[in-house]
């Protein structure tokens, strides 16, 4: 029997797209929501971002929208809105990420939804939020990361910004509007009113620049690119061994000298440039230098094993494969197997009321019949809003 998880009883009209939003949506579902997914009549544009595909869908959407039942539905007509509202009587949460405006037009803003459905938990992602000088604004991931700082503390040092390789700044929103959603939930228990959640992707950027921003506050200088090295720690860094690159987490003087007597350098700690972290902060170039010279004798594998299970943090420069393939991952419950869905497990872990894994990401509009049925609403009634799996649709979205 599968566990009905912590948030069991949770009813949520996922209406958003792309990241931000279906990224919090299956992260709610994953724990037991009953979570409906609203797709425009062309999709979520993610069905299209690939190769590869599964079905329909392209592996983008599939890592966003597992737990999840899919309808779709066109909301720029009145009547696809009324429909949106028969969907919201019974629900606890809406999450969406319309242009800003765009709720207020149809007439569906915070203070309307607010008036009908008093519970209601209704939570947006946007670009830059609704007021200030870039209120309103459409934002992607990459362009925020250029524009909150993100990517000029990223890259080799001397060297351009880059984007950090994966789209953190959506995730992190993501993980917020949960974070957001459980509280304004949390609160309703005390007063019987829900609220309106909203983060910005533009807010959650800047929300990452740790230490950076708490540097700049105290000393005024502005961080740059520094490669693999941490600003504030040493040796935080990617060291090269006599195979391949090892990388050391050193975060106290005891985790030092452990490292440095375990790679036959145990004077190192008796050296005063290298006695305290910020001496070797001073000196962490010639402290490199001495580092590499006697791990340049250690197999990377072999040496980050005996590190880490002496104390300290480490480990090898792993490739995607590597970690899919690792028994912890496994043991972990990190890989998802749903037929031939396969995902990435929630990090999330409850002793009594754990994750599950109870559907594979839907196709599209798949849903419609049943979750219409379970409301007691005639599909005809809403044909022209309610469009249906499309072989042709589906084949543009992969072109």
């Amino acid at each position: 029997m599968i566990n009905p998880g912590s948030l069991a009883n949770l009813r949520v009209i996922d209406a958003s797209r792309v990241l931000g939003g279906p990224y919090a949506g299956q992260i709610l579902a994953d724990h037991g929501a009953d979570v409906v997914k609203l797709e425009p009549p062309a999709g979520d544009e993610t069905r299209g971002w690939g190769p590869p595909f599964l079905g329909d869908a392209a592996s983008y959407f599939l890592g966003l929208n597992r737990n999840k039942r899919g309808i779709a539905v066109d909301l720029s007509q009145e009547m696809g809105r009324e429909l949106l509202l028969a969907l919201l009587e019974d629900a606890d949460v809406l999450i969406e990420n319309f242009k800003t405006g765009t709720m207020e037009r149809w007439g569906l803003g915070q203070d309307e939804l607010a008036r009908r459905f008093p519970r209601l938990v209704h939570c947006r992602v946007s670009g830059f939020g609704a007021d200030g000088p870039m209120g309103g604004l459409p934002g992607y991931d990459a362009a925020i990361q250029a524009l909150c700082g993100i990517m000029s503390v990223n890259g080799e040092a001397g060297g351009q910004p880059l984007r950090v390789g994966l789209p953190v700044v959506d995730m992190v929103t993501g993980l917020n509007a949960t974070i957001g959603i459980l509280m304004a939930l949390s609160e309703r228990a005390t007063s019987g009113k829900g609220q309106f959640v909203e983060t910005s992707l533009y807010d959650c950027g800047v929300s990452l620049l740790h230490p950076h921003l708490p540097n700049y506050y105290l000393s005024g200088r502005v961080a740059g690119p520094s490669g693999n090295a941490h600003p504030n720690i040493c040796p935080y860094d990617t060291f090269a061994t006599g195979t391949e690159p090892i990388f050391l987490a050193v975060g106290n003087d005891r985790q030092f000298a452990t490292l440095c007597a375990m790679i036959g350098r145990p004077d190192l700690p008796q050296d005063a440039r290298f006695a305290s972290n910020s001496q070797r902060n001073i000196h962490r170039d010639a402290l490199k230098a001495a580092l590499e010279a006697a791990l340049s004798a250690f197999d990377c594998a072999g040496l980050s094993d005996r590190l880490i299970k002496a104390g300290v943090p480490c480990g090898a420069v792993r490739s995607i494969d590597q970690v899919i393939a690792d028994p912890h991952t496994i043991h972990r419950e990190m890989v998802v197997d749903i037929g031939e869905y396969r995902g990435t497990g929630s990090p999330i872990k409850l002793s009594r009321t754990p994750a599950s894994y109870r559907r594979a990401p839907p196709g599209f509009a798949q849903h419609t019949g049943e979750v219409m049925a379970e409301r007691a609403l005639d599909p005809d009634s809403y044909r022209e809003v309610l469009p249906g799996p499309d072989p042709e649709q589906n084949a543009a979205r992969k072109a």
